[in-house]
């Protein structure tokens, strides 16, 4: 992997953490509320819903980062490759259901990490 692959897919790992954060710890914040667009009822109601979802996002994260941590090793870049694969996938059913920014936020940095990884 280059480093700028490397770089890319970090960022990818760093953005899933973060949706981790807003969804299992914040998602009743008024930050967060107006991140997601949320009246204060409905992150009320869906708390667990979006904890659940968090969850989910640090899997993503968490596998693209088993990945890079065992490198070389043959499993290491087949492993990241269906993280990032698992994020598209998430983007593309995002966009579909919830909002097309999802698409570029989520979406868009993993799509560039997996084009630079076939490329290099």
């Amino acid at each position: 992997m280059t480093i700028i692959n490397t770089i890319l897919v970090i960022l990818v790992a760093l953005l899933h953490f973060y949706f981790l954060y807003l969804e299992m710890f914040l998602w009743t914040k008024p930050r967060t509320r107006k991140i997601f667009g949320l009246t204060e009822s409905f992150a009320n109601e869906s708390v667990k819903l979006a904890a659940n979802q968090g969850m989910y996002n640090g899997f993503l994260a968490s596998g693209l980062v088993y990945g890079l941590l065992i490198g070389d090793h043959p499993a290491g870049q087949p492993i990241i490759v269906m993280n990032l694969v698992f994020v598209c996938v998430a983007a593309v059913y995002g966009a579909y259901s919830v909002s097309r920014k999802i698409l570029f936020v989520q979406g868009a940095p993993a799509l560039l990490a997996l084009l630079t990884m076939w490329l290099a």
